[in-house]
């Protein structure tokens, strides 16, 4: 892979030097994952759209819900697989192999979720975004009630579609932008 500087191919350098919280938020990446992602560097050009990307992404993917952290990440894999969002796919691929502790899911998710073993309730979950990221305006009642009859609630529903759609917008972003995946991401928990 070529050496990229910049986390994007735009020309949009990080604010400098960050604010307080900003600079603390960066420093806690790092504590945590070793890294500040690119994602976030990207959008650090703009510490508005840095926040609100920020918020949008911590309250759907770590705040409570009905989904685990875990589920809410194979939905992120997935759709990213359908968009072929390269940077999404690396990122989020390695969370799955970290917190299922099977670097084979994440493979297996990265490439065809089909074929991973899933149970009844994942496998609707990731049919839903599936069919969400594909053609969302032929979703029905039936295809909600799907997901009902394997156990998840309407709240439940509304986070799947949500985590859909923010991944949906977030990967045409990062593709749009060639945005690159941290280095560290690869080899990560394999």
């Amino acid at each position: 892979m070529t050496e990229q500087t910049a986390p994007t191919a735009l020309d949009l350098p990080m604010v400098d030097p960050l604010p307080e919280e900003t600079q603390r938020y960066f420093d806690i990446c790092v504590e945590k994952l070793g890294m500040v992602p690119n994602v976030l560097k990207a959008n650090a050009f703009d510490i508005d759209k840095l926040n609100a990307f920020t918020g949008m992404y911590n309250d759907l993917m770590l705040a409570p819900s009905g989904l685990s952290k875990l589920e809410r990440e194979m939905i992120a894999v997935v759709v990213s697989s359908i968009n072929r969002c390269f940077y999404c796919l690396v990122a989020h691929g390695a969370a799955v192999r970290q917190m299922s502790g099977n670097p084979m899911l994440g493979e297996m998710l990265v490439m065809n979720y089909r074929v991973a073993p899933l149970d009844a309730r994942q496998r609707a979950m990731l049919d839903f975004a599936a069919q969400m990221t594909k053609a969302s305006a032929e979703i029905e009642e039936a295809d909600r009630q799907a997901l009902r009859d394997v156990g998840f609630t309407d709240r439940d529903i509304w986070d799947i579609a949500n985590v859909t759609g923010f991944f949906n917008m977030s990967n045409r972003v990062a593709s749009a932008t060639a945005m690159v995946p941290n280095e560290e991401y690869h080899a990560q928990f394999r």
